[in-house]
């Protein structure tokens, strides 16, 4: 006999509640994961879904119920959701509670927005009566209120109370007396906050043509794939998004566009607004859980056709979807740090197929991963390689900062830089200065014994900030930096690498009168701050933009012909595998901000690296070359894609129960699987090896097969069941994109 649990409530709030039923004969087989399902519930008939199947009972099997039947698909796409959220457990490691909240949109009530309208309700002679006893008892408010009445039929509250200064209780009274009525009506908040106008649509390339053309030929004949563009910056990628966006609209379906920062959110929400209107909408975490809760009940009542937002966006409640577009999709933010540790872009791959929707991937820089799978037939790519202004990429030059130290510059700015930045100033054109810091410095340590401040609860140095505050940015400690260092007493302890604020301060220095904005994790911490300093600096109220990764990425500023990477070869000695790649998109992004409008950009790159290959180039814009160089590192170190990679994560309070754990998953993964081919390195300590007083442990499974590694995740997770743990905590990472 086979069991199914079924959750009858399909509410965030009641999810650990679920209740097992058996199949019968007639539907075994056919019952799958995420199905909705009839069932007999307390003398009542209920739509249930299907959350797990087993061939175990959780009671005695007599007291076990049958399902009555499998029901259509829900209008509401719940079922989609639900067998996501199987394949996501399945796929990256969790429990079913875990991947079902990830999925579904949360139900927490929030208060609905009352409209509340005052409605004239008597005559014009009544209330010039009513007006006149006002008069005579020097009812100023009153008097205000009828005068107004009299004029307007219909006036808002908020008007009523606020400017023309009448109180509730005076509104009330008149009420009572007859002479008007007040009117309530629920609304939406809508978090868009743009003027509403229409943008003329931008005549297409004959490439983007071709492109939007293919897509839209494909999905009419009913063929659902997933499309890779690769487009160099400038090419004009947002328009080819637009365009296939209002194809999907026109034939009746929703749209996902998931980008990677809720920094890009600005410019494309207005580009899509100004086509769309209030039919489109945005997700992001920097809205009011009020915001939150109302764009999703627009989704799920049609009232929405397009959303835009970051990966958590892939989840919107649409039941009609037809395309979801992943803007940047190379960007480490589409991978989940949390568990479930799900990759939006696989994610959206199976979403699509549950939907039968196309997927289409967009990037300058297209990850290994997907460029990889273009190359094997699996992705279909798409190229555009020229600029839509008709100009040229930034002119690039290397400097090595070696050679600077040697001709004796101290400075933070190479002389190339601080000549062509004072060029860009003199024009009145804008530039753009990025650094891969953040706050004033980086790690403080005593240049007399060498000790480096580190935080008593983590493995990782702490960084200064103004005030001589020290900052542990993985739990959040704060500590003053000490006067004299506690190890030899010398007073030379001070920050290393500049900042963020160190950057603008010494720019001022260098360029008196200068105007500037920066934008990094710290100045972006309030609501609508990156719209508000975007906007800024497009409106020319600043001659540098001075910020960490956020403004290298989507921007596009005509006015900016210069761009500035601050020490750039940091990532490359990450200690990680796609260092090299992250610097080439890093830097390929980077560069390509400069000279986007009619004007030829320039870009200066320093680094202590400057024969590095993916320095090289991403001074060239050369992605092909990166690329044939890089999958050659890839197959030599049987790294993702060419091999898949498992990480074992182990956590615990005490660091040798921890230790020992990581031993013991080991041994069961080499024991359970003799016949397979697979590498196991490991069990070691972590790079930052305590995190919050939380000990860190790790082993990394190599496999050419993501089936096998499947299944290790699968019997790992029934070993850590067995055992019962109380203080250690077992997480899977596949093919990680950061290592602890």
């Amino acid at each position: 006999m086979t069991y199914a649990d079924v959750i009858v409530d399909i509410s965030v709030e009641k999810l650990d509640k679920s209740f097992q039923y058996a199949v019968p004969k007639r539907l075994e087989g056919e019952l799958k994961i995420g199905a909705c399902v009839q069932i007999p519930f307390g003398g009542r008939k209920l739509k249930g879904y299907c959350v797990g199947l087993s061939e175990k009972p959780k009671i005695d099997p007599a007291k076990i119920k049958e399902i009555d039947g499998i029901l259509q698909r829900d209008a509401g796409g719940e079922d989609v959701r639900v067998a996501l959220a199987a394949w996501i457990r399945e796929n990256y490691g969790s429990t079913m509670i875990q991947a079902l909240k990830t999925v579904l949109p949360l139900r927490k009530s929030v208060k609905k927005v009352e409209r509340r309208t005052i409605v004239r309700k008597a005559g014009r002679e009544e209330l010039i009566s009513l007006l006149g006893e006002s008069q005579r008892k020097k009812q100023v408010a009153k008097e205000r209120l009828l005068k107004a009445l009299l004029e307007e039929e219909r006036i808002p509250y908020e008007w009523v109370t606020g400017k023309l200064g009448v109180s509730a209780q005076t509104i009330v009274s008149l009420e009572h007396a007859g002479a008007l009525q007040i009117e309530s009506t629920s609304s939406y908040r809508n978090p868009v906050k743009f003027q509403s106008g229409e943008e003329g649509w931008r005549d297409l390339s004959p490439r983007q043509r071709e492109i939007v053309g293919t897509v839209l030929e494909d999905f009419d004949a009913g063929m659902r794939e997933t499309y890779l563009l690769h487009g160099i910056t400038g090419s004009g990628k947002t328009e080819v998004y637009l365009r296939l966006a209002e194809g999907m609209v026109q034939r009746g379906k929703q749209v996902i566009l998931l980008i990677p920062e809720i920094a890009l959110t600005y410019q494309t929400l207005l580009r899509f607004y100004r086509h769309f209107g209030d039919r489109v909408s945005v997700l992001n975490s920097s809205l009011s859980p009020g915001e939150k809760y109302d764009q999703i009940q627009r989704a799920k009542t049609g009232e929405i056709d397009v959303i835009i937002g970051p990966r958590s966006a892939l989840f919107t409640p649409f039941s009609n979807l037809g395309m979801i577009i992943i803007d940047e999709e190379h960007e480490n933010s589409y991978k989940s740090e949390s568990t479930p540790k799900y990759h939006a872009r696989e994610t959206a791959e199976k979403l699509a197929e549950l939907n039968g929707a196309s997927l289409f991937l967009g990037s300058a820089t297209p990850s290994v991963e997907s460029y990889y799978r273009a190359m094997e037939g699996k992705y279909r790519l798409f190229r555009m390689t020229d600029r839509l202004t008709g100009g040229e990429l930034a002119k690039t030059e290397i400097v090595d900062l070696r050679e600077e130290l040697k001709a004796g510059n101290r400075s933070i700015f190479s002389r190339r830089l601080q000549e062509l930045l004072a060029d860009r100033l003199e024009k009145g054109q804008q530039s753009m200065l990025f650094l891969n810091r953040r706050g004033y410095s980086g790690f403080v340590s005593c240049r007399s014994c060498g000790l480096i401040l580190k935080c008593p609860h983590c493995d990782v140095s702490l960084s200064e900030h103004r005030g001589g505050k020290m900052i542990c940015h993985y739990c959040g400690y704060v500590t003053q930096k000490p006067a004299a260092c506690p190890t030899c007493g010398s007073r030379y302890v001070l920050g290393f690498k500049a900042g963020t604020q160190q950057i603008e301060e010494k720019l001022r220095e260098a360029f008196p009168g200068i105007r500037t904005l920066r934008m990094d994790k710290d100045t972006t911490a309030t609501k609508d701050s990156y719209e508000k300093i975007l906007g800024a600096f497009a409106d020319g109220e600043a001659d540098v933009l001075i910020g960490t990764q956020m403004i290298v990425k989507g921007h596009d500023f005509p006015n900016v012909t210069l761009v500035g990477v601050l020490a750039a070869d940091l990532s490359l000695g990450s200690g990680d595998y796609r260092a090299g790649e992250r610097t080439f998109q890093l830097l390929t992004q980077a560069v390509g901000r400069a000279g986007r409008g009619t004007l030829p950009g320039a870009a200066v790159i320093q680094t202590y690296q400057p024969e590095h290959y993916a320095v090289v180039r991403a001074a060239e814009q050369d992605y092909e070359n990166f690329y044939q160089e890089e999958i050659l590192y890839r197959e030599l170190g049987s790294y993702p894609p060419v091999e898949h990679l498992l990480a074992i994560q182990v956590f615990s309070v005490d660091e040798k129960r921890g230790e020992a754990l990581a031993k013991v998953l080991s041994e069961q993964v080499k024991r359970s699987f003799p016949k397979e081919r697979f590498a196991a390195l490991g069990p070691s300590p972590a790079g930052i090896g305590r995190v919050n007083d939380v000990y860190r442990h790790v082993l990394y499974v190599k496999a050419s097969k993501y089936e096998l590694l499947v299944r290790i995740k699968d019997k790992l997770e029934e070993t850590v069941s067995e055992m019962q743990l109380s203080r250690e905590n077992v997480q899977f990472d596949f093919d990680p994109m950061n290592f602890l």
